[in-house]
């Protein structure tokens, strides 16, 4: 559930949390979702009954924290563009979901998609198998195993091929896949080249594998691209670079990816949480 602004203050909240040592459940996944693009966006999630109905604004800088169970799989990604009345109802130039500000169901392609199955360990990727809208980075912390940092940082939009661009007023807002635009078993990974043995990247693939080297540039791109993690939170930023410094606080500890690597910092204490606290409102954003 998301920490809503009329309740308490991101301030408070913490501040809270930290002087009566509330733990969070340990069956329970820590979602930080952070817009760093310079326009709003309307991140959606499915299955979202843990995200706040599955449908969210964020502006710049802004951020909002969910909690998921451990048996949530789902994908989450970010729509540009939009426009909803007061009932929710509405479009998107990217990302569309059923013309809903909740989502109910998987959004229009392109989109780029952070994708989880929380199990022991998780499973998490950043698939550009549905094409391209957005930069998107997932960056485990305070967990065990791999712990790679997944997605794609670079803006492929500048330079997506015009028989796959998407554009509005006249400016490329996604990229789609050779899938969704040529529909061949070739690209598809379908029919005669539905094994991994005969669907071998494409032109179009290896120019988003190059641009994105931790995201899923076609079906079976899995070695290269889908990561594991043991009882970790994610940080999911939109518009972001893998170097990013990032941080959360669990357990009465402020433990930070300090070097956009594997390398994690643990700092304890409660002087800490207040450090935490005064970070998060840089840009943390909570629900109204």
């Amino acid at each position: 559930m998301a920490f809503r602004n009329n309740v308490l203050s991101p301030i408070l909240l913490v501040l809270i949390l930290i002087s009566s040592g509330a733990k969070m459940c340990e069956s329970a996944r820590v979602f930080t979702i952070i817009n760093d693009c310079k326009e709003t966006i309307w991140p959606a999630v499915t299955p979202g009954e843990n995200f706040d109905g599955g449908g969210f604004t964020l502006k710049p800088k802004q951020s909002v924290v969910f909690t998921a169970p451990v048996s949530w799989s789902g994908r989450i990604w970010g729509r540009t563009g939009c426009n909803f009345d007061k009932n929710g109802n509405g479009s998107c130039q990217t990302g569309d979901c059923g013309n809903s500000f909740k989502c109910a169901a998987s959004g229009k392609t392109p989109a780029s998609l952070a994708e989880f199955t929380l199990a022991s360990p998780d499973f998490y990727d950043v698939s550009l198998v549905d094409g391209f809208n957005l930069p998107v980075v997932v960056t485990p912390i305070n967990g065990k195993g791999n712990c790679s940092i997944a997605g794609c940082d670079s803006d492929l939009n500048p330079s997506c091929p015009s028989e796959l661009s998407v554009k509005s007023n006249g400016k490329v807002v996604g990229c789609r896949s050779a899938c969704d635009v040529f529909n061949t078993d070739e690209y598809c990974c379908r029919g005669l080249y539905g094994n991994p043995r005969v669907c071998q990247p494409t032109y179009y693939s290896k120019k988003f594998k190059e641009a994105c080297p931790a995201a899923y540039s076609y079906a079976y791109d899995d070695p290269t691209s889908v990561f594991t993690c043991t009882g970790t939170d994610y940080v999911v930023a939109f518009c972001s670079s893998r170097k990013q410094p990032v941080c959360t606080y669990h357990n009465k500890k402020l433990v930070c990816n300090t070097n956009g690597s594997k390398g994690l910092k643990s700092l304890s204490g409660r002087w800490w949480g207040l450090m935490f606290a005064s970070m998060l409102m840089v840009n943390l954003w909570t629900i109204s």
